[in-house]
């Protein structure tokens, strides 16, 4: 593969043409002359150059011709004029179209380099931004997102659209729920994703250090302080700023943080001047913020400022098709990380999945299949190494209730059968929906039918 910046040099005149290229192949560059700019701009729309180098005045097109036709073909390769002393003006109107740069004749050598080398080198950062952005996109893609669920589906959708704008958003949801993720996948596909994401947890901080966390603070602001720090508005500029657990502030700061919201300004602690901040701010809350506000603990104005964008992420109980699809991707994640032979589960793993009802969301649910993955014996999860401690879960305790179960494992079989006769009511008897509803496939509903003998009649 040729790594050496590709250059034409259009000059109708061929020994100018070739001192060019000489001077810039000297230089290292992979260089092709034309004195045709017709077959110039061929060459380039076949195979796009990294520079075109074009003589302004020639017979058939002007410089400003190619130079127009080469933005058409390839906008991010620079064109560099050659100019005669009587065409300096024609040039300053190129670089309003959009021209690199120009260069004088008789040129310097050494001046014909160095405005080459700025020029690639402007293209090669643009580039590199350009890659670097396609690659954090596809890493932190909404398309990897787990969600099969309806709700599931309309945050991923609210969450492309918010994307593109700067305005704040806030997400809600019980702890667990992927907020953190959501808050990610909102900056990666945004047009600031090639500056930092910074997450703080509002929560891991007392008042007065999450200040000067946020804020920075200058050097003799309190004890301890033996210099000047920028806080964590400062190194997300240009980027994203994740306020977790917004919700556990408290009120004088809570003021403090709605100022910098509205001048986009800060203020280091034993500072006295404003500082300018170009931060989108994505913040996240467990708790139901308008509750707070209508309990005295949450500022009004702040909620308004903040919720520009709410996205309320459903708790996974209320999502239970995505259980299913989430827990294979966690099995698939921990067998590939930890280097074990595929696994699969039991059908009582299964069915507990489907009925356990996830507190802890979808972290438990990832905790949970990382467990199950480091402790399964053979080429199958089981119930006993999902629950390293059965007698602290529920699951057990509800084993010997009133309904009759008298294992772990009947309490399991009897909470699937009531479940998939529950879909079935809910679907009107339809299959397919009750399958979606559960979040399995068809053949596997007709599976656990005859396992607990639900006949067509019960639906």
């Amino acid at each position: 593969m040729n790594l050496q910046p590709r250059i034409v040099v259009v000059d109708d005149e061929p020994r100018m043409a070739e001192i060019l290229g000489m001077v810039l192949r000297n230089a290292g560059y992979d260089v092709a002359f034309e004195t045709d700019a017709e077959k110039a701009l061929a060459a380039h729309e076949a195979d796009p150059f990294d520079l075109v180098l074009t003589d302004l005045r020639m017979p058939v097109l002007s410089g400003l011709d190619v130079l127009e036709r080469a933005r058409r073909i390839q906008p991010e390769a620079p064109v560099v004029l050659i100019t005669a002393h009587g065409t300096i003006k024609t040039a300053i109107e190129a670089l309003r179209k959009g021209a690199f740069d120009y260069v004088q004749k008789p040129f310097d050598n050494e001046e014909l380099r160095s405005v080459v080398k700025r020029a690639l080198d402007m293209t090669r950062l643009s580039r590199e931004n350009r890659y670097l952005r396609a690659e954090l996109r596809g890493r932190h893609a909404l398309d990897l997102i787990v969600a099969i669920s309806p709700a599931m589906q309309a945050v991923l959708d609210l969450v492309r659209r918010a994307a593109a704008s700067p305005s704040t958003v806030l997400i809600t949801g019980e702890s667990g729920t992927g907020k953190e993720l959501v808050a990610r996948a909102a900056h990666f596909h945004s047009e600031r994703v090639g500056g930092p994401f910074v997450a703080v947890n509002c929560k891991a901080f007392a008042e007065g250090v999450l200040e000067s966390e946020l804020f920075g603070h200058e050097k003799g602001a309190f004890t301890g302080a033996d210099r000047a720090r920028a806080g964590l508005f400062e190194q997300a500029a240009g980027g994203t700023l994740f306020l977790d657990e917004i919700g556990e502030t408290e009120l004088d700061f809570q003021a403090k943080l709605l100022r910098t919201l509205q001048d986009r300004t800060i203020r280091r602690v034993g500072g006295d001047a404003d500082r300018p901040v170009d931060v989108r701010i994505v913040a996240a809350s467990n708790r139901d913020l308008r509750a707070e506000v209508g309990a005295g603990r949450f500022r009004e104005d702040l909620f308004f400022r903040l919720a520009v964008i709410p996205i309320q992420i459903t708790p996974l109980r209320d999502r239970r098709e995505d259980i299913l699809p989430l827990a294979r991707h966690f099995l698939e994640k921990f067998v590939e990380r930890l280097e074990r032979k595929p696994l699969g589960w039991s059908s009582a793993v299964e069915a507990w999945l489907l009925a356990h009802d996830w507190p802890g969301n979808v972290r438990e649910l990832e905790n949970t299949l990382e467990r199950g993955v480091v402790l399964a014996r053979g080429d199958q999860i089981e119930i006993d190494d999902l629950l390293v401690d059965p007698a602290d879960e529920r699951a057990t305790d509800a084993s010997t209730d009133a309904a009759g179960a008298t294992s772990l494992q009947g309490f399991l079989e009897q909470a699937a059968s009531a479940r998939i006769r529950e879909a079935l009511r809910a679907s009107g008897g339809v299959k397919v929906e009750a399958a979606r509803d559960l979040g399995i496939d068809r053949t596997t509903l007709y599976r656990l039918m005859r396992k607990y003998e639900i006949a067509d009649s019960d639906d």
